[in-house]
Order: C-alpha cells, then structure tokens, then sequence
C-alpha cells in the first residue's frame, strides 16, 4: 500500500498503526531551560539531554509534503518527566492522545476509538525521542552544528547576532543506523532556549514543532502518565 503523505499528527517515532512514532520526541522538551549564552547548538542539546528532567508545554506542528506543496499544521500540549514518561495530546484538527508510562506507549485515536500498545523498548529505538530522552547520543547519533535560520527557516548570514536577532541555532543528529524511518532530526535553540524539533522522515516528508509557553517549574502529576482504554475502544497489541 503506498504511503501516504500526511499520515496523522503525530512526528517522533517510526510508524505505530497509522501515526508515525516520530511524536514521542517533543513529550521530552524543555523550551525554558538556557544553556550558557556562548554554547553553540551541539553543546546546548548535549546539555539539555543531560540537565533536563521534566516539563509541560503547548506546540504547534506542521507538515510539508516530500514536494514540499502541502502543509497540515496541528496543535497541542505536552508533558514529559523521565525517565520516559510522557503525554503528548493534539487537540487540532483530529483527538488524539499519546502516553508513555515508563513501559509501555499507549496510542488512542478518538475517532476511531481505537488504542495502540506498543512496548517501550521497542518504540524508542535510535529515533527523534531517544536522542531528547537521554538515548547515548554519540552512539546512536552523528551530531554537527548548522548554520542558523530565522524563525520561518531562512539561513542567516550572521551567526553572531544569531541570539540578539531571535534567529534558531540548529544542531543536526543523524541516526547511525542507516535502516531507520527518518532520515535526520535537527533540534533548534535560541540562546541556549530549545524552541523548535524538524524531523525529516525516510519519505521525504518534514515535519516541524514550535514550542511556546514551556513550563519546568510547576510539578507535573504522576497520574497525568497513566493510561487505561476507554471502555469499548479496540485495543492492538504490537510487538
């Protein structure tokens, strides 16, 4: 069956049933952390992985078609707690709802009523949510700075004003596995801040999440990292 373009929100994983398991990366996001004002983007993810433990936030994330001639955007929130405990909701255009446990990562499709189980061993793996979640970055992941972009990822030509001009700092991870569903993750920062995550997959498809109104200072609920199927939903089990 050909793949389609736009397979559902989600961008963190490899595919889980028809949502791409690319989205359990930003469940592990923390956009009000700073890294020292003089660290460059490798330096500030390799921090970040290191120093951040937990936080909520909302997003919005778009879709561009490997043509580059369609975009689907969709918003949402986040919260995260490691090790590996995340919720991950979009709320716009379709429901949808994204828990990991520690364990387990649960799916839910509103729509459908329909619940994903997925081992956590098995949907992490060398992907986007590893590397933000305290996956050995120099073992699974080749990592190098580029050049800066403005908020709408235009290159800068002007690296040192990169902070005072509110432009991104990107740092590329590549996965070293070469038989992976994406084909690169760049994390952005501004001034050491993580405000944005591209992932573009095997497909050629890109997606982007912006992050805005990131919180690390309010305790985030346990319970808000347990899941239980809604009665009646269909529940698949994946190895």
């Amino acid at each position: 069956m050909k793949q389609s373009w736009y397979t559902a929100p989600a961008v963190v994983l490899s595919h889980v049933s028809t949502v791409s398991r690319v989205a359990v990366m930003a469940a592990c996001v923390s956009a009000s952390w700073a890294a020292p004002a003089h660290a460059d983007a490798v330096a500030s993810l390799r921090a970040f992985v290191k120093d951040v433990h937990s936080g909520q936030s909302s997003f919005k994330q778009t879709v561009t078609s490997p043509d580059g001639k369609k975009v689907r955007t969709s918003t949402g929130t986040l919260e995260f707690q490691r090790p590996n405990r995340f919720r991950f909701a979009y709320d716009k255009p379709m429901e949808q709802l994204i828990v990991g446990d520690g364990k387990t990562v649960w799916q839910y499709d509103a729509d459908l009523n329909q619940v994903t189980e997925r081992p956590m061993s098995q949907a992490l793996g060398a992907t986007p949510a590893a590397l933000l979640s305290g996956s050995s970055l120099e073992k699974d992941f080749t990592l190098k700075a580029v050049p800066p972009t403005g908020s709408q990822g235009a290159a800068s030509a002007t690296p040192a004003t990169t902070q005072a001009a509110g432009l991104i700092e990107w740092a590329e991870a590549l996965p070293r596995a070469k038989d992976g569903q994406f084909q690169s993750v760049r994390v952005g920062f501004t001034g050491g801040t993580l405000v944005a995550l591209e992932v573009l997959d095997s497909f050629g498809q890109k997606s982007r999440l912006d992050f805005t109104r990131f919180d690390t200072k309010s305790a985030v609920p346990a319970s808000r990292f347990q899941f239980t199927p809604p009665a009646g939903a269909d529940v698949l089990k994946q190895p």
